[in-house]
């Protein structure tokens, strides 16, 4: 590779002729200009061209064409230093511009001040060519046409001859500034050349909402994050759903290294370090992080309250990594740590669920009470308050309350985001025995989730019909049931029971009977059948089916037995 790259540079050719009014700033400026080699996701050349640095932290223009489709690419500078590209700061496709970053070492690159001020028309400017010879030539001309670009930026036609070699060159005002940058020609005039203002190109950045873009996506090396710590957390933020798991970790490193004083960072980092690595080593990152998040927060509670979240949410995901004494008693103890700080209602709302997966549920639902009294009420809290003083043993009134509470936060027609918080209500009322009203709010539910249910709703709404006496409601929703679970035998003994309590008994017993060849062992179906016979007189069958469901174990044929077989 090496070899290849210094075969490079002395074949390539310079920009420019030699002119004898070069500017005593030519042999300076050059060290500026250097070569780009991109390269593909093969590690196979791509492109080559030239750029030039416009800051001494490395901040450097090329044009955007070297860099579509490139994974990585490296600037070869005037002394021919080879440097990595590390960061693609901005991108316009439209008028074929890039701005990058390279790793700046020990000593800062020579870079070319941006011209405040656009050259008048008429006005001599220099092409400033990429060359490894110390003697500099530049090609001198004039600025023959400015168009203005949004943002008081400029395009312009310059009385240069245009070649290729030149593109991504800079061009330079009289006091060795530079204030354009040679493009690509498609006219076929070779008298003329055409540039883009420098600080046009300077000006790209990424935004929080350049997450995704088109041009942006076209260019595989890493991109930089926005300036401000802001933007950049929303950017974070934007590209988690779509970054893969060490895409983002490595935007996460960027973020606290461009931000080390941001506590948000540090939290970041030690949520995904905790999420995703599940491992001693990364829980000891984390570990640091979260020290240098408290450390760093001016508001500790703030720290706290993240630190106890991210304990808690270990503890209660599916694989609870075993860390220290990063327990729920641990998380508490965090968490209280933050509300003694500072008694914000969110900080109460952390405890309780702390609570609630302790199965502490009186404390929880304190905590849930002191949060449902204040302006951070929601159904999240209305919900963990119902549920707990439900696992309390409380009346089932309280409840329904409470989750009424929770409801009527929405306005109708209800999103599908209220859908659990109605199932419960269901539940709820139907073990109160307000069996109509549980009826409603399955009803509410289908229609809230827009008909996207499954055989198990058809079978609870199934129950709450059967217990309304609503009984072809009933029947008609443990079909639905089986329609989608055909051949199980807890639905087909519910659709006997139902046939049972219409009197349709031939019908009663088929199912019975079709559940019973699916569990033999069906200890209710037996006693229904007895039933459906001795209601058509067949007196000595229903006995013998009676004292199979006796034998089978079931409880309730007793009475039947005693009634009607002695």
């Amino acid at each position: 590779m090496r070899k290849f790259l210094s075969l490079l540079l002395c074949v390539l050719p310079l920009c420019a002729m030699a002119d004898k009014n070069t500017p005593k700033w030519a042999n300076k400026c050059r060290k500026a200009v250097f070569s780009v080699i991109t390269y593909d996701k093969d590690n196979k050349l791509l492109n080559t061209g030239n750029g030039f640095f416009v800051s001494e932290d490395g901040i450097a223009l090329s044009d955007y064409g070297l860099f579509k489709g490139a994974q990585r690419a490296i600037i070869i500078t005037a002394d021919g230093k080879e440097l990595e590209v590390k960061h693609i700061m901005g991108a316009d496709d439209m008028y074929d511009v890039v701005k990058f970053r390279i790793e700046v070492g020990k000593k800062a690159p020579a870079f070319l001040t941006l011209a405040a001020t656009a050259p008048a028309k008429g006005e001599t400017v220099y092409l400033l060519p990429y060359s490894t010879q110390k003697e500099q030539t530049c090609t001198a001309g004039a600025v023959t046409e400015a168009s203005p670009l949004p943002g008081g930026h400029h395009y312009y036609t310059l009385g240069i001859p245009f070649n290729e070699k030149s593109i991504s060159c800079p061009v330079m005002n009289a006091s060795g500034e530079v204030f354009a940058m040679i493009q690509a020609d498609g006219s076929g005039n070779a008298e003329e050349s055409y540039a883009i203002g420098s600080r046009f190109a300077a000006a790209l950045s990424i935004s929080a909402l350049s997450a995704s873009t088109a041009a942006l996506d076209a260019i595989g090396i890493k991109k930089a994050l926005p300036p401000t710590e802001d933007e950049a957390l929303v950017y974070l933020f934007m590209r988690s759903a779509s970054a893969t798991a060490g895409e983002y970790e490595a935007l996460l490193d960027d973020f606290v290294g461009q931000f080390p004083q941001s506590s948000e960072g540090h939290i970041r980092r030690a949520t995904f370090y905790i999420e995703n690595k599940k491992d001693e080593p990364h829980f000891r990152m984390a570990e640091n992080d979260l020290e240098a998040a408290l450390e760093l927060d001016e508001k500790k509670d703030n720290a706290y309250y993240n630190i106890a979240k991210l304990m808690y949410a270990n503890q209660v995901s599916e694989s609870p990594f075993p860390y220290k004494d990063w327990d729920l008693e641990k998380a508490l103890e965090t968490a209280t740590e933050a509300y003694n700080l500072s008694p914000l209602p969110i900080y109460q709302q952390l405890r309780g669920d702390i609570y609630f997966a302790m199965q502490q549920y009186g404390q929880a639902y304190e905590c849930y009470h002191e949060v449902n009294q204040s302006n951070l009420a929601s159904p999240a809290s209305y919900y963990g308050a119902a549920k707990s003083k439900e696992l309390s043993g409380a009346d089932r009134s309280e409840v329904i309350a409470l989750l009424d509470s929770a409801i009527n936060l929405y306005n109708r027609p209800y999103s599908p985001e209220v859908a659990p918080f109605l199932w419960e209500r269901a539940q709820n009322k139907e073990a109160k025995g307000l069996y109509k009203e549980a009826v409603e709010d399955y009803n509410e539910y289908y229609q809230t989730v827009d008909g996207q249910v499954n055989d198990l709703f058809y079978y609870y709404r199934e129950q709450a019909n059967y217990k309304a006496n609503l009984f072809e409601a009933a029947l008609e929703d443990i079909q639905k049931a089986l329609g989608m679970k055909p051949g199980d035998a807890v639905y087909l003994a519910e659709q006997g029971a139902v046939y049972l309590r219409i009197s349709h008994y031939n019908e009663a017993i088929q199912s019975l009977k079709a559940a019973l060849e699916i569990d033999p062992n069906f200890a209710a179906c037996y006693r229904l059948i007895g039933f459906c016979q001795m209601q058509q007189g067949k007196k000595d069958e229903a006995c013998e089916n009676f004292s199979i469901a006796k034998d089978l174990g079931d409880e309730a044929v007793g009475n039947l037995i005693e009634r009607n077989c002695r």
